[in-house]
């Protein structure tokens, strides 16, 4: 039977879970997933250890922070004033505002999320909601292409 090696297409399914069990993404059987190794497509623990496998072999893979989404930053958390809301929201914990920001002379809009309200001053979170967490996959090898 062929096994994966570097170069090779791969169409493989996976769920993906943080440690407390929520998926956070899935690609079913018949989804069509197809990624070429080597191509830095998936994070390098993945692609190492899938190298190797059969099809339809399946294997869990533990992925760290700093190949999923990175690690938390403590200087991503700013504290704003209650005020800086005005009258159209009310600030709460666990709140998700898509805010707009100027990196490399271009707008972007990224998510963050409001940690704690405080007297008149909200800490909010500009680190991605999965940064720090280890990414758990569940990989299964459907077809080799090559």
């Amino acid at each position: 039977m062929t096994t994966l090696k570097n170069g090779d297409k791969v169409h493989i399914s996976f769920v993906g879970t943080l440690d407390n069990g929520d998926i956070f993404k899935e690609i079913k059987d018949d989804d069509n997933y197809v990624v070429t190794i080597d191509n830095n497509e998936l994070p390098p623990t993945i692609e190492t250890d899938i190298i190797g496998m059969e099809e339809g072999e399946e294997k869990k893979i533990r992925v760290p922070p700093d190949e999923g989404y990175g690690p938390r930053l403590k200087d991503l958390l700013h504290e704003v004033p209650v005020s800086s809301f005005g009258d159209k929201i009310t600030p709460k914990p666990g709140m998700i505002l898509s805010q707009k920001v100027e990196k490399d002379g271009a707008e972007h809009t990224v998510p963050a999320t409001i940690m704690e309200v405080k007297d008149d001053i909200v800490v909010i979170d500009y680190n991605h909601p999965m940064a720090g967490h280890f990414l758990n996959y569940a990989i299964k090898i459907i077809k080799i292409l090559n």
